[in-house]
């Protein structure tokens, strides 16, 4: 086997490992990975799967790292080609709410479940966890903040506070749709977000 080969093996394995873990991950959390369950279920040995990581955090952090390529294609690119501030918000919003909708992680929003298993703890995957919800919510505060100095939001908006309640908005949506199995919840968030934001998401 060429060396080049075996990097392109190797590579392929490991995102294997990572979509396996995604999965599990989002349903049964974080803490729900284990070396040994992965490797049942991939046909591969516990040192195969451990040799791609090195120790469960490690694969802990690589998972929330392929988790976050997922949403940043789901919910973030779509709204890249929008104008920015209000109309690229609308946008975001919609992409946001389409993504818990359609359940492109079997357990929700994937974010939302390692916040309330990790928010209590302390450790790189719970820094790791703080540091995506920082990012997005400094981007729902700048495109809000471009909405209110371009004049499309009421004078006096705090774009930190938008942005908070936003965040708020969609945490109950993935509530209501993974708790409660609740139809109209996307309906119910578009609302509130046309109520917030005006016009048509």
């Amino acid at each position: 086997m060429s060396p080049r080969k075996s990097v392109v093996e190797a590579l392929g394995t490991r995102s294997a490992i990572l979509d396996r873990s995604v999965a599990i991950a989002s349903a049964e959390g974080l803490e729900g990975l284990t070396i040994g369950r992965l490797a049942g279920e991939l046909g591969m040995s516990k040192s195969g799967v451990l040799g791609h990581f090195g120790s469960k955090e490690a694969l802990q952090l690589a998972v929330l790292d392929r988790a976050g390529e997922i949403f940043r294609a789901e919910v973030w690119e779509p709204a890249l080609p929008a104008a920015p501030g209000l109309t690229r918000l609308r946008v975001l919003c919609e992409s946001w709410v389409s993504y818990l909708e359609r359940g492109v992680f079997p357990g929700g929003c994937f974010f939302v479940a390692a916040a309330h298993e990790f928010d209590g703890r302390k450790g790189a995957v719970r820094d790791a966890v703080e540091a995506r919800f920082d990012t997005w919510r400094e981007r729902l505060h700048k495109e809000a903040g471009r909405a209110v100095d371009a004049g499309d939001l009421p004078q006096g908006t705090d774009p930190g506070q938008l942005a908070f309640e936003l965040l708020g908005l969609v945490m109950a949506l993935n509530h209501a749709i993974q708790l409660h199995h609740d139809p109209q919840a996307p309906a119910r968030a578009r609302h509130a977000i046309r109520s917030r934001l005006g016009g048509t998401p």
